[in-house]
């Protein structure tokens, strides 16, 4: 019929690593490329954390124990990410490197920071509505609990 290409969330999930992993890779090469003066070295320390990071947090956040530790640990991700942009845009306006080296890589920065704030988003409704069904169904939790009610609100404490 149509040329419609539908991506499996795995499939999604694995291209979405490879695409960190290979940001990761791109500002390895940025940080070893600033100058070697007392804020080339600090900037490159700097970016070279925020920047590598979001990869290895995004696994963790795949192998989440639960909605709610993956919803933290893709919020981590979140944050590395947009720590990453301000040094980018740091590098930019300073003019430690040419702003031709950088355009590629802030754009690819840009583009993962909002599908992990969608995918953040889209997260926390899910984890709330898991919450909300909850409160207003105690009974039909797995047990691994006890509920009360306190306020006139039901909570469950482990």
């Amino acid at each position: 019929m149509g040329d419609v290409k539908t991506v499996q969330p795995q499939a999604r999930a694995d291209e979405l690593e490879d695409r960190l992993i290979d940001f990761a890779v791109r500002i390895i090469k940025l940080s070893a490329n600033l100058p070697k003066t007392s804020a080339g070295k600090h900037i490159a320390g700097q970016i070279l954390r925020s920047g590598t990071s979001p990869a290895p947090n995004y696994g963790e956040a795949r192998g989440a124990e639960s909605k709610a530790d993956f919803v933290h640990k893709l919020g981590i991700v979140l944050k590395e990410l947009n720590e990453t942009s301000i040094w980018l845009r740091i590098i930019e306006r300073s003019q430690l490197l040419k702003r031709e080296l950088l355009l590629e890589i802030i754009g690819e920065n840009r583009e993962l920071s909002r599908i992990f704030t969608s995918s953040l988003k889209t997260s926390k409704a899910d984890l709330d509505n898991i919450i909300r069904a909850l409160e207003l169904n105690p009974e039909s939790h797995n047990g691994n609990g006890k509920w009360r009610m306190v306020n006139g609100k039901w909570k469950i404490f482990f």
